[in-house]
């Protein structure tokens, strides 16, 4: 199916799929500009997974909230369905930044006599419904996809460059193609046997009562992109769902690890070049395949949040978070960064990043909402989208280390790319030592030089 030395994976509940059409959307508000012009011209439904919303976060371009622009769409005949996470007692903490259906928010849906259909999903107890997908007229030959990890907050609602105060980098990846129908297929999964479904208050709108059938058949190919549709699941639930379009019943009843197997499986197979942006990595095994990349003297950039002033300390004193990355730091070919950019007072801002994405060789990518994490990859509900398009991952590349290094990388070979990503954040780190907020771009080097 590929030329792609990374291997997808046998496992999970999808196959990898040829044909698609694939495009990636770097920060909040490109995201979800893109995602409301696909909900303005919505032909038949909206299908929305959300884990995070603030009421008060505005869309771009004056659209008002998201409750807004997805009642504009019910208003007009379109069927909007949602699927919320409602936290549990272990997650109570999470509740302040979710819509979690409480007798406050059903009466703010009441007072606006919304027209959407809602059905809320806890998670297995002490972990949460991440899935961040939008899907856009299921089923139909003009079907899209929206997968990615951006949450809807007014942190991570901005724009490349990071100007401002309490920003957030993420991103999301538009989907056309054969591979919708998995997305298409999850949400159907998922809506049916949301856990919520039949409690009070666990469920709103005329319609939400109502169960969804499964996709019957696979759109034609869009593209060019070898794509692969990945997930974390928990241990018994969604385990009677039916493989999508093809009829064959699956059982993961002992849950799927995709996401985790695929981190293993690409970072193993890697010969050039490693680039990771994610929130968190303290999975030993993704460790272990990572040292052992690095010593087969495979480029590797990992991109990370980490508070500025912390991060500017001695040698490999770096924040608690990051502790299990020590052992990489030995190596040359390793870069561990963060990312800054221009407060409003004039100096610099931690950005936090928030984007789940990895890039391999310049031709295979993941992007999804799994943080490389112990709950991510073991416990939450996940969905990425692995793919294999050289053409779409070097575009990517390109445009991310543009925003991160101020910086036009496309006529450059990865792993040239990745050692200018390591010299820039180096001459950063170093500026910002001697009082310097000039820099060139936005990335600085966590870990000083151990040699």
């Amino acid at each position: 199916m590929t030329d792609s030395a990374i291997p997808f994976l046998q496992t999970g509940s999808y196959p990898t799929r040829s044909g698609n059409l694939i495009s990636p959307l770097i920060d909040g508000e490109r995201a979800f500009r893109r995602i409301c012009e696909m909900i303005e011209a919505a032909q038949r439904s909206v299908w929305v997974t959300i884990t995070f919303l603030w009421q008060a976060c505005e869309m771009p371009d004056g659209r008002g909230t998201p409750f807004d622009v997805l009642d504009r769409a019910a208003a007009r005949g379109i069927d909007v369905r949602i699927i919320f996470w409602r936290p549990d007692e272990h997650t109570a903490w999470l509740r302040q930044n979710a819509f979690f259906g409480d007798t406050a928010q059903i009466s703010f849906l009441s007072r606006r006599r919304s027209g959407l259909k809602i059905r809320w999903d806890r998670a297995e107890p002490g972990f949460c419904q991440h899935q961040k997908s939008w899907l856009i007229d299921a089923g139909t030959a003009d079907e899209a996809a929206f997968v990615g990890g951006i949450n809807l907050n007014p942190h991570s609602m901005v724009t490349p460059g990071h100007n401002g105060e309490g920003q957030n980098h993420d991103v999301y990846v538009e989907l056309a193609g054969p591979s919708v129908v998995d997305v298409h297929h999850n949400f159907v999964q998922r809506w049916n046997e949301a856990s919520e479904r039949l409690c009070e208050e666990g469920r709103w709108g005329i319609g939400s009562e109502l169960d969804l059938q499964f996709p019957t058949h696979i759109s034609v190919g869009r593209g060019t992109a070898a794509v692969q549709i990945q997930r974390t699941m928990p241990s018994q639930r969604y385990a009677d769902g039916r493989a999508a379009a093809e009829g064959a019943p699956y059982d993961i009843a002992s849950g799927e690890r995709s996401n985790f197997e695929q981190y293993c499986a690409a970072i193993l197979a890697a010969r050039r070049s490693i680039y990771i942006e994610n929130q968190q990595i303290d999975v030993p095994e993704i460790v272990d395949c990572l040292h052992r990349a690095l010593t087969r003297g495979v480029e590797v950039v990992l991109l990370m949040p980490s508070n500025l002033a912390a991060s500017m300390q001695t040698q490999l004193q770096v924040p608690s978070a990051l502790k299990p990355l020590e052992q990489l730091a030995v190596f040359d070919n390793f870069t561990l960064a963060g990312i800054a950019g221009m407060g409003f007072d004039g100096s610099r801002k931690s950005v936090h990043v928030h984007s789940k994405l990895m890039l391999v060789d310049d031709e295979w990518a993941t992007v999804g909402s799994c943080n490389l994490h112990r709950f991510s990859l073991f416990g939450n509900c996940e969905m990425n989208a692995a793919f294999f398009d050289p053409d779409a991952v070097q575009v990517l590349r390109g445009e991310l280390l543009q925003e991160h290094l101020d910086h036009d990388t496309i006529g450059m070979d990865d792993r040239s790319a990745l050692r200018l990503f390591r010299t820039i954040a180096r001459q950063n780190r170093k500026k910002y030592e001697g009082g310097d907020h000039a820099w060139r771009g936005l990335a600085f080097e966590l870990v000083k030089e151990t040699h």
